[in-house]
């Protein structure tokens, strides 16, 4: 049935058209009315496929997380019900009156009015048109802090109120399985960023997964339905370049020693039989009683550091490097067992970073979150950094849990100094005698101590204040860790000195 037009108006405040729809009228873009937890969500259609024979279509459920996205088939779509069809994409005038200005501006000049040479394509320019900054395509990354991190840092008090943030492999199987074009129409289709307030990032952040702005990585389809890593089973999170054949496999078979998958339990039972690999391959690093820190070269161990990379992309949406691991080294967390190490996570480093981030990727697998071992995982790499002597921080921009993730370490090691400080009867330090003292950078430091609303200003100097309610909130937090337990990185166990590398181990080697 056609849709019917509730709204007769323009603008932005256009109401979609609602009506009822048929499996065959059915398209991206459409609102339906989905079975989920034995209840009706509305959600978005944003793929649809004939996967065994049946048409599924990949949904989004509205005011949810966009973990949940998933594949369902047609028989929980309650169509019964009006649907809700995407409004018309209105004309974009404005790139149309800038590409006819463009034309003009290109037009070869009248060779008998004039002796100069005509001008070509590379010599005109547009006025109006943003000049193109060269250093961004020559960079691998953006950096948003431009290596000014600790500039100026502000000096303050301590005191008590007692008022109560690649080249593509020679593999053709291994593309990528979104649409180019698909793709750069939502990239295009992208607002321009603005910061956010910190009502929207806590919203953002809920409801959309992370603080990605890349609006091409957002609009991936997640391609694989479950995976099998040990003894667990696994639903990815997002999009992950495998092998196009594995997207049609209910159950992909992940080795959890060398990381291999397959698509059937033949061929995994035949790899395990052969695979010999118990641990990663590389150096231990640490070891205390309950896991080891393995370091593996990304130049070393090519194989095996790519498919950590494939296989962290399941739970990473905003990660973009697959393949390019050469200048990166891993630090992989593993629990021992009897059968051997059992990767928990890692995080990955650039041999030589020019913005000088301790951390590019960091990730606890889900069978494992929510024990203690994300921050684990960021405090040895600051025990990392405090061996080289230098100021650490994750690179931008970070997941969700990441960013909540990092938030709680730096609050509890920033108030847990100032506290130490205070009861050794010396409250004095600054801002940059907290950085290194844990080496966190000046703006870490600061941006903690502004969620806490720890940072007033009186007498034209910044000050720290301790309020009660962060002590408080912290002794309740000691509590539960007296409780529950707590794991801490035991710095003298650590064996580490910081790797040397020659020019040609630290870049890519195509």
């Amino acid at each position: 049935m056609a849709p019917r037009n509730d709204h007769a108006g323009g603008g932005d405040d256009r109401e979609p058209e609602r009506g009822h729809a048929t499996l065959a009228t059915l398209r991206i873009g459409v609102k339906v009315w989905v079975e989920k937890d034995s209840e009706e969500r509305k959600a978005e259609i944003l793929s649809m496929q004939t996967r065994r024979g049946k048409p599924t279509f990949y949904v989004h459920y509205e005011e949810f997380n966009k973990r949940l996205d998933e594949w369902v088939a047609a028989e929980r779509l309650n169509l019964s019900k009006e649907v809700e069809w995407p409004l018309p994409e209105k004309p974009d005038t404005k790139n149309k009156q800038k590409t006819n200005q463009q034309s003009k501006n290109l037009q070869v000049p009248d060779t008998g009015r004039s002796q100069k040479r005509p001008r070509t394509v590379s010599d005109s320019r547009d006025a109006s048109a943003t000049p193109m900054d060269m250093s961004q395509l020559s960079s691998r990354r953006p950096s948003l802090t431009g290596g000014k991190e600790n500039r100026d840092p502000a000096l303050a008090t301590i005191t008590r109120d007692d008022s109560t943030g690649t080249p593509q492999p020679e593999d053709e199987s291994l593309v990528d399985l979104v649409d180019t074009q698909e793709a750069a129409a939502a990239a295009k289709a992208a607002p321009p960023h603005v910061p956010y307030s910190r009502e929207e990032e806590i919203e953002k952040l809920r409801t959309g997964g992370s603080m990605t702005q890349n609006q091409t990585e957002i609009s991936r389809v997640r391609n694989l339905e479950r995976i099998q890593m040990g003894t667990y089973e696994v639903e990815p999170w997002y999009f992950s370049p495998y092998p196009a054949e594995f997207a049609d496999s209910e159950l992909v078979y992940i080795c959890e020693f060398c990381l291999s998958y397959f698509g059937n339990s033949t061929q995994f039972g035949r790899h395990r039989k052969k695979c010999t690999l118990l641990h990663p391959p590389g150096n231990e690093i640490y070891r205390d009683d309950s896991v080891s820190f393995f370091e593996i070269d990304g130049r070393r161990q090519r194989t095996w550091c790519r498919n950590l990379c494939l296989l962290s992309k399941l739970f990473l949406d905003h990660k973009t490097l697959y393949y390019d691991v050469d200048p990166f080294l891993f630090y992989c967390m593993t629990e021992r067992t009897a059968h051997g190490h059992h990767l928990i996570g890692y995080f990955s480093k650039e041999k030589e970073c020019a913005e000088g981030y301790n951390v590019a990727c960091i990730l606890t697998l889900p069978q494992y979150q929510r024990k203690g071992f994300g921050k684990l995982l960021i405090q040895f790499s600051y025990e990392l950094s405090k061996i080289e002597n230098k100021l650490g921080s994750p690179e931008k921009p970070l997941s969700d849990l990441g960013l909540l993730g990092y938030r709680a370490y730096w609050q509890e090691v920033i108030v847990d100094l100032l506290i130490e400080r205070e009861n050794e009867g010396t409250p004095m330090m600054s801002v940059e005698e907290l950085g290194q003292a844990l080496a966190m950078t000046t703006n870490d430091v600061l941006h903690t101590l502004q969620n806490l609303n720890m940072l007033r200003y009186s007498n034209k100097n910044h000050v720290i204040v301790l309020t009660d309610g962060v002590v408080a909130q912290r002794e309740k937090q000691k509590e539960k860790e007296r409780v529950k337990g707590r794991r801490v990185i035991e710095a003298e166990r650590l064996q580490w000195r910081p790797p040397v590398f020659t020019a040609a181990a630290r870049t890519w080697n195509w």
